[in-house]
């Protein structure tokens, strides 16, 4: 019998192959969250762009979003989906997966990058971007040129999941960290040396870009347990709609997280302008800039919670493939308590040193009331990140299994019908305060959903029982 492609990943402990995959993938991920907010960190702390910058940065980083949000669908779907035929011994299915993905992904990144240019002061405005006039400034600068830079953030996204498949969960952290280390060191220089402002962060940031996808190209050149020939970039529609499907609760994860971003920033815009303080033209756009760098925050640990579980993928897939039931199960059970533990050292975090967070983003340079709605923005709406973390986690997992009709249905209710639902009805009654504590009821609800999918899916994922003799 001719030995399958990735053996090892049914044959070697589960939790050394979680640290194999899981780690790099947590990384990668880090990384990639750190273009945006790194950007923020030295807007917020140039003298010249300040609070104004922040808020236009956090009025842009949907649309950053949204082009993830295609991006892992595609990357993250053609991922499980070639770890699942390598297991079963497809590789030629796994093949022409690859090489349509590719194709899939160049596509949608032009067409995005058309849309947004096109279209750009509409999308702004839509997202909150006209706080005030010199926001709206900023706002436009930053995204003319992120927009450009689209199809390379789109490439290098999709095409790390798909590294990870091929063995080579290193290659793909390497090739994220390298990108993010190009756009760590241009930025201090474009925005402090240069004075490019809001251009010089975008243009760092796509010049990263532009290497992570340099370097994805070379390794699809080079890939191990899948080789890529011509024929292979044809989009393959019957499987193409196989690995989308797998890939749709990672779009949905993404895509609606946007859907709650414009929520939330419309609801900040609408009742900030009823505050007294915030209600004032010199003060406007502090909670839209505040609320986006808490949400940098949970971006932060969230892609901890989803490397985590995305880098499981490879493993999960494989296994279920290999019709090995028992160790998905154990890989389960280490994968909630990793969630659990990542949650709660980020709580600790967050309800302790709140101000220490918002130091880092330039709070000397502004008025006290920055610092003071910054402290109870990070403790109401990120104070129940375990239940988040493991949220995340479960509805990954799932997406693993196979079973994508029930992860996007838990998804869509997490990020739609509460996160957006609450964030529009809360601060009815509660002002910007309701705003901060859409989050927290969001994720307490959804753990009640997700506590009864994990229940069935330990139960599916049981040995049966032995007969009696």
């Amino acid at each position: 019998m001719e030995q399958k492609a990735n053996d090892f990943l049914e044959q070697q402990p589960i939790g050394s192959l979680m640290r194999k995959y899981a780690v790099p993938c947590v990384i990668s991920l880090l990384v990639a969250a750190l273009y945006n907010i790194v950007d923020q960190l030295f807007i917020a702390n140039a003298s010249y762009l300040g609070s104004y910058g922040n808020a236009a940065n956090t009025v842009v980083f949907p649309m950053t979003v949204v082009a993830l949000a295609i991006a892992v669908m595609i990357g993250d779907g053609c991922c499980a989906f070639v770890s699942i035929c390598l297991g079963a011994g497809r590789k030629d299915d796994a093949q022409k997966s690859i090489g349509s993905a590719v194709l899939l992904c160049i596509a949608s990144s032009f067409i995005l990058t058309a849309v947004y240019l096109i279209f750009q002061e509409q999308i702004l405005t839509f997202f909150g971007g006209r706080v005030n006039e010199e926001t709206f400034f900023h706002s436009r600068e930053y995204f003319f040129w992120i927009s450009l830079g689209v199809p390379f953030y789109m490439f290098g996204q999709a095409m790390n999941p798909v590294i990870r498949s091929d063995g080579s969960p290193k290659f793909a952290m390497i090739s994220t960290l390298a990108g993010a280390v190009a756009n760590i060191i241009l930025d201090p220089v474009f925005i402090f040396v240069f004075k490019w402002g809001m251009m010089g962060a975008a243009v760092a940031t796509v010049l990263g870009q532009i290497l992570t996808a340099v370097l994805a190209i070379w390794y699809l050149c080079h890939m191990k347990a899948v080789r890529l020939k011509a024929g292979s970039f044809r989009v393959h529609p019957q499987l193409a709609g196989k690995y989308l499907a797998l890939g749709i609760t990672s779009f949905l994860s993404q895509i609606s997280l946007v859907a709650s971003m414009a929520a939330v920033n419309n609801m900040i815009q609408k009742y900030g302008a009823l505050d007294p303080v915030f209600g004032q033209a010199a003060y406007a756009q502090i909670p839209m800039a505040v609320v986006g760098i808490v949400m940098k925050f949970f971006q932060i640990v969230i892609s901890i919670a989803v490397g985590t579980a995305a880098g499981c993928i490879p493993i999960v897939g494989y296994n279920i493939g290999a019709g090995r039931k028992e160790r998905v199960k154990s890989l389960f059970t280490r994968l909630l308590i990793a969630e659990a533990v990542a949650g709660g050292i980020a709580l600790l975090i967050v309800e302790l040193f709140p101000r220490q967070l918002i130091n880092l983003f330039g709070a000397a340079n502004e008025s006290a009331y920055y610092t003071q709605f910054a402290i109870k923005s990070f403790r109401i709406y990120l104070c129940m990140m375990v239940f988040a973390t493991v949220n995340k986690g479960a509805f990954i997992f799932l997406q693993a299994l196979g079973k994508a009709a029930a992860s996007t249905a838990i998804s869509l209710i997490r990020e739609v019908v509460f996160g957006v639902g609450f964030a529009l009805l809360l601060p009815r009654f509660f002002g910007l305060d309701g705003v901060l504590c859409s989050m927290p009821v969001s994720d307490i609800l959804t753990f009640l959903i997700a506590a009864v999918v994990i229940v069935r899916t330990y139960r599916e994922l049981a040995p049966p029982k032995m007969a009696r003799e």
